[in-house]
């Protein structure tokens, strides 16, 4: 009887001691949520908290990171379990590559390596293609009468480019644009803050910009979108990623995740981001809405 009585004392002693120490349970109840530092990726973000939270036990903590280098490897370190990424900043920027063209093909491509490479899980992507453009002023591609990146190209010591640092660097941006086309220069080439580019543009402070495709800024500045007339951009599909640990450690947040399948098209999305950018709704409103209007959550 004595041992067994101090079995148990020992056994409470040992149950405070460990929720003293800053218990691993409160932390596992926390689902650590990464974006990159741009509108689009900031509303991806919440909708996934947003979603997460409405639908399990678990609370969200929300990390924004500046490009995709950095976000990565915190997911690989398991300082965040998933952030939303695109087929084709992984095929291009993580894993080098740009000769497949087709979504399906390029998203099967990413899986495999990601799973075999790092460790790292895809899930069923959003649905909607949301892939690099060179985006004009009207006026100065009315003046040179350009349509397509092949005509932009030869009149490009005329033009003055702003573009995130991270386009400049990329093998999926400048770099391997100039490779797949021919090599050339713009007037000027200014790497810049992600959110600032659309402000150069329309001070004139700049001719071209790098945008994506689903930017609401894009209509609401009447820019044109050149023709990526000898197919060198990858498909930009985007997914929910999670580390591997994560992925097995949270199956019923991989469930709810796994709900966001084909949930939207280019037009839904530009659309989002024109509300947020434009009409200044705030972000956690209008993911808020755009999960209840789907139906999977409630108001």
């Amino acid at each position: 009887m004595k041992k067994r009585i101090v079995m148990i004392v020992f056994l409470a002693v040992a149950l405070v001691l460990s929720g003293c120490s800053g218990g691993t349970d409160a932390d596992a109840k926390v689902i650590k949520v990464g974006t990159k530092n741009y509108t689009e990726a900031r509303i991806l973000g919440q909708i996934f908290a947003q979603l997460i939270e409405a639908n399990t036990d678990y609370t969200t903590e929300l990390t924004e990171f500046g490009g995709t280098s950095i976000v990565f490897e915190a997911l690989k370190a398991r300082e965040v379990d998933v952030y939303p990424e695109y087929t084709g900043t992984a095929y291009g920027a993580i894993l080098a590559q740009n000769e497949l063209k087709d979504p399906q093909a390029v998203y099967d491509y990413v899986v495999k390596e990601y799973k075999e490479q790092f460790d790292v899980e895809w899930l069923p992507d959003l649905g909607y293609n949301n892939t690099y453009t060179f985006s004009i002023r009207r006026e100065v591609a009315e003046q040179y009468n350009i349509k397509t990146v092949s005509e932009m190209i030869e009149v490009a010591d005329e033009l003055r480019f702003t573009a995130t640092v991270e386009f400049l660097a990329r093998e999926d941006g400048l770099p391997g644009i100039k490779k797949h086309y021919k090599d050339f220069k713009f007037k000027e080439e200014l790497g810049i803050d992600p959110g600032l580019r659309y402000e150069t543009i329309k001070s004139g402070q700049t001719d071209i910009i790098d945008a994506f495709s689903t930017d609401g800024k894009i209509l609401e500045y009447d820019l044109v979108i050149m023709e990526d007339d000898k197919n060198f951009f990858p498909p930009y599909y985007v997914a929910p990623i999670m580390n591997g640990e994560s992925y097995l450690e949270y199956p019923e947040v991989v469930a709810e995740l796994q709900k966001l399948d084909q949930i939207m098209d280019e037009a839904a999305m530009q659309q989002l981001n024109y509300n947020v950018d434009v009409e200044k709704t705030p972000i956690e409103d209008v993911a808020h809405e755009f999960l209840v209007n789907a139906g999977l959550i409630t108001e």
